[in-house]
């Protein structure tokens, strides 16, 4: 099997950033590699200032200006002109004043990292380094649309069942903690100690214990939310939590299919701008958004540094299918690897598009059941003692 050449990561690699000396009284003052400092505007950012979304139409509308003869600079100008959000619009400024200072356009970006992420500027890097801008952005601009696409979907069928359940559960406990003491005060009224049926006693108490103890409720459900939060954030509970997404029954193959399209549209889009395969390693790795993903790419990457294929050591981590690791090992022997992988991500693009549809269509259908479960049997249990009423009244008991 033809083995892919490995050149070293810094071998292609521009020359980092430096900084210079901290003037008295004033902030640091970043530097290019090119000895250009950059105009920094005064101002405190919280956040990203643009968004996943703003980055695609940013992208796209920079992609059609340069491919149709506009220059670089002169692109950024006309969208820094347009732009309407002052957070982005500053950034897109600077990384113009960094082209009219001597420096590069990817040490603009790489002066943001809040907006532009390693990829990104990575990217920009090699299509610089090679001529290829123009080509370079326009790949820029599809990866960024097909991600926005992929995630909105993924997103758009976790938003529907949490919508559900929000709207569900605030029915809920309207009804037990408003409606069903009304009807208690009735029943105690016209019953006159007579006892109750067993489900319309299961649901007055449960509607008693939420109405007497309803701020240790609120009190527990925010210590739930607050631990969750805190596991979440440690490193143990960031393993089990990505080990649950990618095994859970239903959502699990959902979120495996898009970890995968995301890992060959982001390996393949690096490959084809011409990143080194080891930096492109490196960055796939740390944009994979998956513990375990990203562990079975540092797996690869060791092994490529020593001489080894992509496929092999891919296909040691049990974590991808052996069909992906078998159409990785043809691109790499028939030399056409970033292409291969590029083809994968449509595949497993298409595939997600039809699991979340798929699932939608599951989901609605089962969440306004439950919903209506959850309703009537509140609603049962108010109008059985009423039906044991009529029937001792007509009975004349």
């Amino acid at each position: 099997m033809a083995k892919l050449s490995v050149r070293p990561a810094d071998s292609a690699a521009p020359k980092p950033a430096t900084f210079a000396a901290k003037a008295p009284g004033k902030g640091p003052q970043t530097t290019f590699a090119s000895g250009a400092p950059v105009r920094r505007k005064k101002g405190i950012s919280f956040g990203a200032p643009i968004n996943a979304k703003g980055q695609a139409v940013f992208t796209r509308q920079l992609a059609t200006l340069v491919k149709a003869g506009m220059p670089i600079m002169r692109s950024l100008e006309v969208l820094g002109r347009q732009e309407k959000r002052p957070a982005f619009k500053a950034v897109i400024d600077e990384c113009a004043d960094s082209i009219r200072s001597g420096g590069n356009f990817s040490d603009g970006l790489s002066a943001h990292p809040k907006a532009f992420d390693r990829l990104y500027v990575n990217m920009v890097k090699a299509g610089e380094a090679g001529g290829v801008l123009q080509t370079v952005l326009e790949r820029l601009a599809v990866f960024t649309e097909k991600a926005v696409k992929i995630r909105g979907k993924i997103i758009a069928a976790m938003v529907y069942p949490a919508i559900i359940s929000f709207v569900a559960g605030i029915i809920m406990g309207v009804l037990m903690i408003f409606v069903v003491p009304k009807f208690q005060e009735v029943f105690a009224t016209m019953l006159k100690g007579k006892p109750l049926p067993a489900l319309t006693a299961f649901v007055v108490g449960i509607a008693d214990a939420l109405r007497t103890n309803i701020l240790m409720v609120l009190a527990g459900v925010t210590v739930v939310v607050v631990a969750f939060w805190l596991f979440k954030k440690s490193h143990f509970g960031t393993r089990v939590l990505h080990w649950l997404l990618l095994h859970v029954p239903v959502l699990g193959d959902l979120f495996l299919k898009a970890a995968i399209a995301r890992f060959t549209r982001t390996f393949g889009t690096l490959l084809a701008s011409g990143v080194p395969i080891l930096q492109a390693l490196i960055i796939t790795r740390d944009t994979s958004g998956n513990v375990h993903i990203a562990n079975a790419i540092n797996v690869v990457h060791d092994r490529v540094k020593e001489g080894d294929s992509v496929s092999k050591p891919l296909e040691s981590t049990n974590i991808f299918p052996g069909m992906v690791t078998s159409m990785i090992e043809v691109g790499e022997e028939t030399g056409a690897l970033p292409d291969m992988l590029v083809r994968i991500a449509d595949n497993y693009d298409e595939e997600v598009d039809n699991a979340v549809g798929a699932l939608t269509s599951i989901i609605e259908p089962v969440m306004i059941v439950l919903m209506a479960v959850g309703v009537g049997v509140i609603v049962i249990a108010m109008f059985m003692p009423m039906v044991e009423l009529i029937k001792s009244l007509s009975t004349g008991g």
